[in-house]
Parts: structure tokens; sequence; C-alpha cells
């Protein structure tokens, strides 16, 4: 853990830390030897990316309401999310074309020396910058566990063990930096000196009695944590500060959620760490089988070499020759990757149990400070674990070559080793597999011993039916799209290579989702068609009907959706219904062969298909009336609702094949999709729980 209590500027552990806003913390003293004048920073760089001031700096566009608005934009542009913006962070000239206040020319600038994003300060500079409680804290600690003797934190060089620290200055000394800093006499004269353990104790004292109070109301406690800002509030800036329209919540709350974020986060890298170790081991020991396998590969090659005449004693030493490089590659790739093993290993140990002293942290607002960071961090090792620490060794120990007797004399002269095992079993990956909606995911990794050229994925009809060949290839992770929806699939997998076909692995069940959610699909509509809302919103350019479809198909089970109005003028008449994946999107759903569809005014409706209108019907629509769509495919009927009121009789029957939700609407409307929703009450079959989709 040491390695993760190091400033990356001085190599040493923290000394008084301060946070910047990309959670990444320095010395107090070394962000004050590396801060710039703001304006050599800029002309030296044009292209820095930069954090951006809040609207309270001196110059610039005041309480405007858009200022909090045009610093979110600014932050992201810059590639730094500003997670506090004191008064003292100055903005730049100009930015992607907005216009910022001028930076004074007695500001500072420091850049990260991790992530290279630089933050721009007042004249005080880093002075500013909060200290890192939480850090502090872990290195107290760590400080006490390992008695580790407390550093002088003015020595120029490589700081000296300190002998004195002043109460009043909060500062420990050297002999000679106290001789020379801190002399006895004049104001200093009546400051006290103590030794460094009292001084250590006293300091530690001091920070646990003293309060959290508020950066811009120093006689507020921080109670509220702001989630737009991501950082601790008082109940004045909520009140009369930027954070008044911002979505607050409780600190001590916010601290335990983080806490429990963190925890299982850190269970899930704990298990691959677990893992991750457990291969360390294996990879210690291979070596040694190794060389064990290679002693019984040589004799099986000696042994098939003396039975051959003189003409093959000359390839006899060859083939034991590639024998012994075989063995030399295997060990050094072994080596290597026991190397990158124990370097991954030792990083996420640190970080792992960094992050169980950041859990200890009783302050919230500290923890808050080092906890998003941690997060990330933890999170993204997590992801990438499998990338970065293969779960397997990269080959194997066994030998998988033997020799081909049956050779005539002629061919002796091109005896060579061949592959005669058939790979092993491929292993399905649980964790890694998924269902969506009606797809599924399927991820495995082949066995770890064999040579293997390519995969076969099979999976089942959903109704425990024969398997069928959905992928063969090189790649272990394959998603399937267009099953059926309420269905347990079974699939299993196997490898192989020019010698055949290893054995199937175990299978895996994956459930579909037992109703349709779907969206509006933009990649085939209209380019007359604006969606919003997660394609789930349909406005229109044109006064001219355009047709656009659902994302998913259907081929049996009872689907319900709704569309609700949100924009009726001059009397419309959208149309609602379903269509052949090949229907005319340039007019009304139902002018052609390929749509079924009820289309309705603020008055009456009509049922079309083929451009044959039948069954009129009283009752309109207008804005947030809900149009409900009920297609029965176990019955092969499609039916529809007006509020929750069955609209006129069934609309269509002996409907067969594959179906896409649609809809048809012009520029005077304007309408939003409700996917996976229960039928009505009161629909006929509503009961049916045979929900499933098109292949």
């Amino acid at each position: 853990m040491e390695e993760e209590l190091k400033c990356v500027i001085c190599k040493r552990i923290y000394n008084n830390p301060v946070l910047l806003p990309c959670f990444h913390s320095m010395c107090l003293n070394c962000g004050v030897h590396i801060q710039q004048p703001a304006q050599q920073v800029l002309s030296g760089n044009e292209d820095t990316q930069t954090v951006i001031s809040d609207g309270s700096y001196e110059g610039s566009t005041g309480d405007s309401p858009n200022v909090d608005t045009l610093s979110i934009v600014s932050e992201t542009d810059s590639g730094v999310v500003v997670n506090s913006r004191p008064n003292s962070y100055v903005g730049t000239p100009n930015i992607h074309g907005m216009i910022f206040p001028p930076l004074p020319a007695n500001s500072l600038a420091v850049t990260c020396p991790v992530c290279h994003k630089t933050v721009y300060f007042d004249e005080n500079g880093i002075q500013n910058l909060p200290k890192s409680r939480a850090l502090q804290s872990i290195i107290d600690r760590y400080r006490e566990s390992k008695n580790l003797v407390v550093k002088c934190q003015l020595c120029a060089g490589e700081p000296q063990d300190a002998t004195f620290m002043c109460e009043q200055c909060e500062v420990f000394y050297c002999t000679p930096c106290k001789d020379n800093c801190h002399p006895s006499r004049g104001p200093l004269a009546t400051h006290n000196l103590i030794n460094p353990s009292q001084g250590r104790d006293k300091l530690k004292s001091k920070n646990k009695t003293r309060d959290a109070r508020c950066a811009e109301h120093a006689d507020e406690q921080l109670s509220m944590y702001c989630m737009l800002c991501k950082i601790p509030v008082c109940y004045l800036c909520i009140q009369e500060g930027r954070h008044n329209s911002h979505d607050v919540q409780a600190l001590g709350a916010m601290g335990k959620a983080q806490k429990t974020e963190l925890s299982q986060t850190l269970q899930a890298l704990s298990e691959k760490l677990k893992a991750g170790t457990e291969l360390l081991a294996r990879l210690k020991t291979m070596p040694e089988k190794v060389q064990d396998n290679c002693k019984e590969f040589e004799k099986g090659i000696l042994s098939n070499c003396d039975t051959l005449i003189a003409a093959i004693q000359e390839r006899k030493e060859d083939l034991v020759k590639h024998a012994r490089e075989e063995r030399e590659y295997k060990i050094k790739i072994i080596k290597d990757q026991t190397l990158q093993c124990s370097q991954k290993i030792s990083g996420t140990t640190g970080l792992l149990q960094f992050c169980i002293e950041a859990l200890k942290e009783p302050d919230a607002a500290a923890f808050l400070q080092i906890g998003t960071g941690l997060i990330n961090r933890v999170s993204n090792i997590d992801m990438l674990w499998h990338k970065e620490v293969p779960m397997s060794s990269r080959v194997a120990a066994e030998f998988d070559l033997t020799l081909d007797m049956k050779s005539i004399m002629a061919a002796i002269h091109q005896l060579d080793f061949l592959q005669m095992k058939l790979p092993g079993g491929a292993t399905i990956i649980p964790e890694e597999c998924s269902a969506e909606n009606n797809s599924v995911t399927i991820a495995w990794q082949q066995h770890s011993q064999s040579y293997v050229e390519g995969h076969i994925l099979e999976i089942d009809d959903g109704n425990n039916g024969p398997f069928r060949v959905v992928y063969c290839g090189k790649e272990t992770i394959c998603t399937i799209d267009g099953l059926h929806f309420h269905s347990m699939y079974n699939a299993r997998v196997k490898s192989f290579n020019s010698t055949g076909e290893g054995p199937y692995s175990d299978c895996i069940a994956l459930q579909t989702a037992e109703v349709a959610w779907f969206m509006l699909d933009v990649t085939d509509a209209h380019p007359d068609l604006v969606f919003t809302n997660d394609n789930q919103t349909a406005t229109c350019n044109s006064y001219d009907d355009r047709v656009v479809l659902g994302n998913i198909g259907f081929s049996k089970g009872v689907h319900y959706w709704e569309v609700v109005i949100d924009r009726y003028d001059n009397h419309p008449d959208p149309a609602f219904g379903i269509a052949r994946f090949d229907v005319t999107k340039d007019a009304m759903l139902g002018k052609d062969d390929k749509g079924w569809s009820m289309y309705i005014d603020s008055k009456r409706s009509w049922f079309i298909h083929n451009n044959q209108h039948s069954e009129r019907s009283e009752g309109g629509v207008g804005v947030g009336a809900v149009v409900g769509v009920l297609l029965d495919l176990d019955r092969h009927t499609l039916s529809f609702f007006v509020n929750d009121e069955p609209h006129g009789p069934v609309a269509f029957a002996d409907l067969h094949g594959v179906y896409y939700p649609a809809i048809s609407l012009n520029r005077n409307v304007t309408m939003t999709l409700h996917t996976g929703l229960d039928p009505p009450s009161d629909a006929e079959g509503s009961e049916s729980s045979g929900i499933s989709a098109a292949q």
C-alpha cells in the first residue's frame, strides 16, 4: 500500500497532501514548486486542458442564471469535470469559442502530474486547494503501524528526521531548519516547541475536533452534498448560493452510499485478486513441471529415434534440440507472465489496502474527497482485469507433440512433430453471460493447455429442442439477437483444431425478457422524422405522413404498447398499428398491403389495410390522449384502445408471420412510445403468458 501513499512528484510519502479537482493529490510543498504564472502556461500551450471558474469571479456574468450551466458545458469541453468551483479558480480567455473573463496578471496555474490537466488559480495559487483529510488520516495510521519517524517539512533536499514541532505553526522541524526558519527570538519566542511524537498526537487530536466548515460560509458546517457539483455544501449554499437549484443529499447518507458502492466493487475485485494469486502460485510451480515433462518428452524422442536405422541419427539430434528450444521458450513465456502478474497483483493489493483504509475514514466529507476517484480506479481495474491478467497460463506445461513412426525410410529427412491431440473442452464463463430483451450474450474460454483453431457455439430453440450452430470462429464471446421473448435458451460450445473437435462444454441456460422493451428504429426511418427521448418520441418536419417502425419484430405471443399524443395541432389523423419490415415509409400506415392500422382524428377513427377503410368509430384524440395497440399473435388478432378503453371491435384477424410495431405522423403531431406494458385487464386473451418475439 505504500506506493499509494507516495507523491508522484517527490516520490516520498505525502507531506501535507492537497486534493486537485481531478481527484489526484500532491504534497503542498511540491505544488508550490511546480506552480507557474498562468500567462506563461497559456503561451506555452494554447491547447491545454483547463478547469473553468465559477461565475462569481469579478468581471464574469455575475448572478446570471446561465453561469453555472455555462461552466458545466465548458468543463465537459475541456476534458475536466470540476467537483469544486471556489472563487479562487479563475477562467481561461477562450475555450472552444466560448468567451470568458481574461486571466489576471497575477494568476497562477498548476498542471496535474498524473493526468496533465491544468488548474488556474488567483494569486494564492496552490494554497487554495483543499487539504486531503482522508489521505492524511490514512497516512497517519500507516506511520503509526510502521513506527515511521516524522520527517522535517522544510528540508530542501532529502528530509531529515524531525526533532521539534511548533504548536502554533503546526510545522515539523529538524534542528538545522529550526535554527534557520524558527529562531527563538522576536515574535517566535512565544511559540511552544514540543517533540515530534507529541506534536503528531496533538495534530491528530486537533483534526478530529475541528469541524468541517464551508469554504464560502466560514460559520456554517458542511451538512449536505451537491450531486451536480460533487462537493459538500452548507445550509446557506443551498438557500442563497449557486446550489439553490441543484439536487442535494444528506452528507452522511452520500458518504455511506459511496462507501457501500466502493465496498461492493472491492468485493468483486477481491475475487479477481484471489484468482490472480492462485494463478501466480500455479505459474511459480510450472517451470518445475515443464522440466519434468520435458525429461519425459526427451525420453520418448530418444526411444523412437533409437528404433530407426543410421539414417535417422542426424535427424534425432535436431528433434532433441527442437524440444529443448521449446522448453526454453515455454519457461521464458511463463517467467514473463509471472513477472507481469506479480506486478499487477502487487499494485492491485496496494490499492485494495488503501481503499480498505479509506473505508475506515469516519468523516464523510473527508471520505467524499477521494471516494469518487477510488471508485473510478477500482472500477477500471475490475473492468479491465481479464484483459490485463489472463486467468490462465499463456503456454501449457505439457508438450503436445509426438513422432510419426509410420513414415517410410524415404521420408526420414522430412520427419517433424505433428499436432495429434484433440483440444480440451471449453468453459463457459457464467458471470460474463447475460440476456437482454430478446438477445443473449455468451462468453467462454478455451482449454488452457490445448491448441485451438476455433470454436463452435450452439443454441437450442428455447423450448428444449435440438441444438443448432449459431457461430463458428476464433472469438470467445457472441451475442445472438432476434430470439423469442419469455423463453429459456440453452447454449454450449466446443473447440476444434486440425485434428478434430473437442468435447462440448457444460450448458448454460439464459432467460429472455418476459415483455418486449423496444424503441423507434431510426436506422431505416424517413429523413423527415426527428427522434428524441432515447428514440421514444417522434416528430415530423413534413405535412405528408411518414411511417416509422419499432426496432423489434414479433411472431408469436401477446404484446401491448401505448403511444401518448404530446402535441396535436390542426386536427391531423395519425395512424397506429403494425407493419411488415418493407412497408412503404412515405404514406399513411395502411395505405399498402404491408401495413395494418387505425387512423384517428379529433372526432372519429377508421381501420385501414391495403387502402381499404372499415369500421368507423366515434371518439377521437387530443393532447394527452393515450392510444394502446394490442397484438395477440396467439389468436392472430390486432385490437386498439383509446385512454384505456377498447376502441371499436377487433380490427384485424388471421395475422401470421413477423410484424413490427408502427406509427405514421406528420408535422402537426408529436408522439411518445411506451413499451414493456401488460395488456389491459379487459382485453380478451390478456391472461396469456406466451410472450415472445420473431427470430
